[in-house]
Parts: structure tokens; sequence; C-alpha cells
């Protein structure tokens, strides 16, 4: 009797596993970053409030609705995401870069621009640059643990 309770107790908990981590869904601004020649996998999978692009100036926020932190692949470094992300947007390209924090060598670095250079990302972090390929942001990544609202 023992053994079937504790087997029901570990179903009950995969299944509501299952359930906290749907797969993520691209959302219209995760098109928008398509749109100018970038992965959507540089924004997670949250609910975006709002977002807004000045198609002249290139200028863009994001409302995350609260921040966020997921893994980025391939080295599974912590990143956080602001309520709020902005920047500036051209074709493969974000510049100005405000609201994503990575943490590397016991530090917290902000990640203020964004390029593509043919299979990869060019990411720049405080006075350096780092390059990935790009298909590691292929795929929408969900937020880890509750939505905070600050």
């Amino acid at each position: 009797m023992t053994k079937s309770i504790v087997f029901c107790f570990f179903v009950i908990l995969i299944v509501s596993a299952s359930s906290e981590n749907p797969t993520p869904t691209p959302s219209a601004v995760h098109a928008e970053l398509k749109n100018f020649g970038l992965p959507i996998g540089l924004l997670p999978s949250t609910t975006v409030l709002n977002y807004n692009i000045n198609q002249t100036s290139g200028d863009f926020s994001v409302n995350l609705g609260g921040a966020c932190k997921i893994t980025l692949p391939p080295d599974n470094y912590l990143a956080t995401y602001s309520k709020i992300i902005t920047g500036n947007i051209d074709q493969g390209r974000i510049a100005k870069l405000d609201g994503i924090r990575v943490r590397a060598f016991f530090k917290w670095w902000s990640i203020t621009g964004i390029k593509s250079s043919g299979d990869n990302l060019v990411f720049e972090v405080g006075g350096i640059t780092v390059k990935y390929p790009s298909k590691n942001f292929d795929e929408v990544l969900a937020c880890q643990g509750k939505h905070s609202a600050s």
C-alpha cells in the first residue's frame, strides 16, 4: 500500500512540474526580432505587456511585466531581464541595450549590444565582445521561477 502511495505522489509531482513549464511560445515582439534578422531566443518567453519600436529611429522598449531570469546557452550563464528593456534596433544589430545583465566570472555584466555576424552573434559586454553561434538562440527560453513585478 505504501509503495502505491509513493508512486501516486511521484506521478502527481511529474504532471504538475510539466504543467508549470509549458513549451514557450514566441510573441509578436519575437516576430519583430526575426524581422530584423535576429534570433527569437534573445528575449525570454514572458507575458509581454507591450512593446514599441520607432520605425524611423529604431529606438525600442519592451515591457515584460516583471523581471525574469533565464540560463543562456551554451555556457549556462545566468541572465536577468529587467521589467523594461530598451535599445536601438536595426537590421542584424541592437545597440544602446539596457535591461539585460549576465553573470560571468563572479560579477554581473550589462549586455550593451548584440550584432549578427554570419552564423554568429557578437555580444558587447563591458568593453569586450563575445561571440556565440546564433543557432543557440533559435528557441525562446522560459523564465525560471516566478515573474516578479519589480
